[in-house]
């Protein structure tokens, strides 16, 4: 072979790679819109990732996620999502807050969007029904409210002779007057009376439990709100500088020195949103996808902080715990 041929050869060899990159579609990007912030949230981050990853997608190699987060924000959220409109992701996904889904839905009827939030979401007007969405969203619901029975009943078990519960609630979520209904409900179900202290800012945590002192209520149901799950940690200090035994809907809570929670595991329902995600992005439409609702329910018991409450958990109790922090 002639040198200026295999120079020529060498030359094409080399530059197709490059012409080949040049040729290869862009990554599909995945629009991730949260109304609270992003560091209480990294492990449920990181399992929406694992949920892509049993699909075959991995960030930075053949997809690309673009986080928004509005902070507790929610005004901030419409244009959040009109951005991520703009910048034609492939889907957009909206963990844990109806805020959240219901502004990519008012942004986008054709972007496909996958939520998960603790009410219905039919009657939030996301879907049309659970088993066919219609239009373009889907995702899963927690349907907390269905949950406030049994949550108080855990109370009175931990308490016995519990007369007042405080229930923290914020009154600027879409499901407020709903899930005030479903818990007025399930207390008069069981002749449990409540005290509703409603809180929208993390501003408001410090008189919410002064008021719950001041009101003798032995315990105190953190509801299901992303506010809550964003605060968490200041949530638990309060009740322990108050020695309030509180009852929260996330574990992460009594990892974080909280009492007791019942509830779904949260990772697992990030986990499932990101399969979702994954799906979609290999063709599977939102309508397609039926809406999902957790099939295991949580106890978890903190007893080193039942210890500092003064409290002795009953036996029956902690034998239906699936899990006991000691």
């Amino acid at each position: 072979m002639r040198r200026r041929e295999f120079t020529q050869l060498f030359g094409a060899a080399a530059a197709w790679p490059l012409s080949a990159r040049a040729q290869q579609p862009a990554l599909p990007v995945i629009g991730y819109l949260y109304a609270g912030a992003p560091e209480p949230t990294a492990h449920l981050m990181a399992a929406f990732r694992r949920g892509l990853g049993e699909i075959g997608y991995v960030e930075g190699q053949n997809a690309r996620i673009e986080y928004r987060f509005a902070y507790n924000e929610f005004d901030r959220l419409p244009e959040l999502a009109a951005e991520m409109v703009r910048r034609r992701v492939a889907v957009v996904i909206t963990p844990g807050s109806t805020p959240a889904a219901l502004a990519a839905k008012a942004a986008t009827t054709t972007i496909p969007i996958v939520f998960t939030l603790g009410g219905d979401p039919v009657s939030a007007g996301l879907v049309t029904s659970l088993n066919r969405p219609g239009g373009n969203a889907t995702g899963i619901s927690l349907f907390s409210a269905s949950l406030l029975k049994k949550r108080l009943e855990v109370a009175r078990d931990l308490i016995p002779g519990l007369t007042l519960v405080g229930v923290l609630m914020n009154p600027t979520s879409p499901e407020y007057d709903s899930d005030l209904k479903e818990l007025q409900e399930a207390a008069d179900a069981i002749g449990q009376q409540i005290l509703i202290l409603k809180v929208s800012t993390a501003n408001e945590f410090a008189t919410a439990f002064e008021t719950l002192v001041q009101q003798q209520a032995k315990a105190l149901l953190v509801m299901t709100d992303v506010l809550f799950n964003s605060r968490r940690d200041d949530l638990v200090a309060l009740a322990a500088r108050h020695a309030i035994p509180t009852v929260y809907f996330l574990r992460e809570a009594v990892h974080a020195g909280g009492l007791m929670s019942y509830g779904a595991s949260i990772p697992d329902l990030y986990r499932h949103i990101g399969v979702y995600a994954g799906r979609i992005l290999k063709g599977d439409k939102p309508t397609d996808l039926p809406v999902m609702q957790p099939t295991k329910i949580e106890l978890v018991i903190n007893l080193k902080t039942a210890k500092t409450l003064g409290i002795t958990v009953p036996l029956a109790l902690l034998s239906r715990a699936d899990e006991v922090i000691e």
